[in-house]
């Protein structure tokens, strides 16, 4: 199998690969920081204040640490024993040590002189360690310490890593958690579980999370099954899925359609006329919608990490994280070719998504879906309450929303219009832990907040409250009900006579 990932020349990616090949999505990892960009020759990454190329990574496999040299050239480190001789000796207490500016002899410009020397890194920490008149008179734990954060600043060691829903949601939540409505990737694996997210679904989703959710929805069903993404205005923002770098054959399966056409097909009004009286402009239409949509916080979505990974695909002054599904090669048709060419390509786009759209309005119509998922900045009862009806009996849903007050509201509806049962609001209290020897404690900073989910179960409803003339004998029913516990408080006092 590695063999065959080692192939020069464009392959299809597989999911069993575990060599970086050119054109491959990953992450770039150094420290807890996280990146996500598209290896390419030739294309200059920047990251943590540094540049390099990923022409040197591919081949190698997945994990591998790399170190930045000159020329912004990635070469994998050589693995070394850490302690040295200068390191062992250590004191047994910092209480004399201090604090006053005095103890380094290397200035900031001796350090500019070593690194325009072209010395590395790890040399230039040894020369600090050397230079230092307290280190030796450190504790060990004070000298790790030290010796951490001087590597943190001046060794550029990078680690490709194989992106997954763990890593994109921690890369997400640390660096543009208004993208994702602050959901914590805990929270997120909450929602895989108690949605019962599994290969051979039919799962329907609506989400405005730059598509973290459906990329996480995909990955674990492995491209068996099927998903319905339900998105607001002129087309899904997926630029997270794309992250992921799923094969073709994962596309197969995933459907999108737009959420102001449910109404219709919950009220049987729905027909492929509806799809194309939609604007003829329907392609840029979703484009600029798109970045409407995802334009909260603008100018620092240049920093994004996702734009690396998009760059080649987009415009350099399209918002990164507004990648749609749509083909991009219909943009900029002057210089691909004539106006006839462009528009016959655009209007054969617009036909293809317009049979994808039927599609999913055909699976939705089934009514028999194995799962509902909502994770939008929308208010969650309207949409709940309207999704609800495409889900079969006996199937699971959540809801996730930044804050508790609509999801009272939403358990609330449930309750008065029936149809579920086990429904559970909770919240997830998460703290990190430092694990090391003799110095395993709570991290001080912790989390304040990573949302609240409401899930459930969908049941048949009831035909009491369709049927006008079985309510009385429900009503009944229910005074019988509360009748009972009053009985049994008048034999209290009896038997206490």
């Amino acid at each position: 199998m590695e063999g065959s990932g080692e192939l020069p020349g464009p392959q299809p990616p597989h999911p069993g690969d575990h060599r970086i090949r050119d054109g491959d999505f990953v992450v770039l990892k150094r420290e807890d920081v996280f990146k996500a960009v598209q290896v390419q020759r030739r294309k200059k990454v920047t990251f943590e204040k540094q540049w390099f190329y990923l022409d040197n990574v591919i081949g190698h496999s997945y994990g591998t640490t790399f170190e930045v040299t000159n020329g912004g050239s990635l070469q994998p480190k050589k693995k070394k024993e850490e302690p040295t001789s200068e390191t062992k000796e250590a004191g047994t207490d910092n209480r004399n040590i201090i604090d006053d500016g005095k103890s380094q002899k290397l200035t900031q410009d001796d350090i500019k002189a070593l690194k325009d020397k072209g010395i590395k890194g790890e040399e230039i920490v040894q020369q600090l360690i050397e230079n230092s008149t307290t280190f030796r008179d450190k504790t060990e734990f004070a000298q790790d310490k030290y010796i951490k954060k001087k590597k943190k600043k001046y060794e550029a060691i990078i680690t490709v890593v194989k992106p997954s829903t763990r890593i994109l949601s921690i890369m997400y939540y640390a660096r543009e958690p208004g993208k994702i409505n602050h959901m914590r990737y805990d929270t997120l694996a909450q929602m895989l579980t108690l949605g019962n997210v599994r290969a051979g679904n039919k799962m329907i989703v609506m989400e405005t999370c730059a598509g973290l959710v459906l990329g996480a929805m995909m990955e674990r069903m492995g491209g068996f099954g099927s998903i319905i993404q339900l998105y607001p205005g002129g087309g899904p923002v997926r630029a997270a899925t794309a992250c992921f770098g799923f094969p073709k054959s994962f596309l197969s399966g995933l459907y999108d359609f737009p959420l102001n056409k449910v109404d219709s097909l919950l009220n049987g009004t729905f027909s492929a006329e509806m799809l194309s009286s939609e604007p003829k402009d329907g392609a840029s239409v979703e484009e600029s919608n798109g970045t409407l949509e995802e334009k909260q916080t603008s100018e620092q979505e240049n920093e994004d990490s996702v734009a690396e990974a998009q760059e080649s695909h987009h415009p350099p002054e399209q918002e990164r994280m507004e990648i749609v599904s749509q083909d991009p090669e219909y943009k900029e048709p002057k210089e691909r070719g004539s106006k006839k060419d462009y528009i016959q390509e655009k209007q054969r786009r617009q036909e293809e998504q317009r049979k994808r759209h039927l599609e999913a309005a055909a699976l939705l119509s089934e009514r028999n879906s194995d799962g509902l998922i909502v994770a939008s900045r929308f208010h969650p009862t309207p949409l709940l309450l309207s999704l609800l009806d495409f889900v079969a009996p006996s199937r699971p849903f959540v809801v996730y929303c930044q804050y508790k007050e609509p999801l009272l509201e939403c358990y609330t509806k449930l309750r008065e219009r029936g149809g579920v049962i086990n429904l559970r609001l909770s919240e997830t209290w998460l703290r990190n832990y430092q694990v090391l020897p003799d110095r395993s404690h709570p991290k001080l900073l912790m989390s304040g907040g990573g949302g609240y989910l409401l899930s459930g179960f969908t049941v048949a409803m009831d035909n009491l409250k369709a049927d006008p003339s079985l309510k009385s004998n429900a009503s009944t029913l229910e005074s019988h009900t509360t009748e009972e516990p009053a009985a049994k408080k008048r034999k209290c006092p009896e038997s206490d006579s």
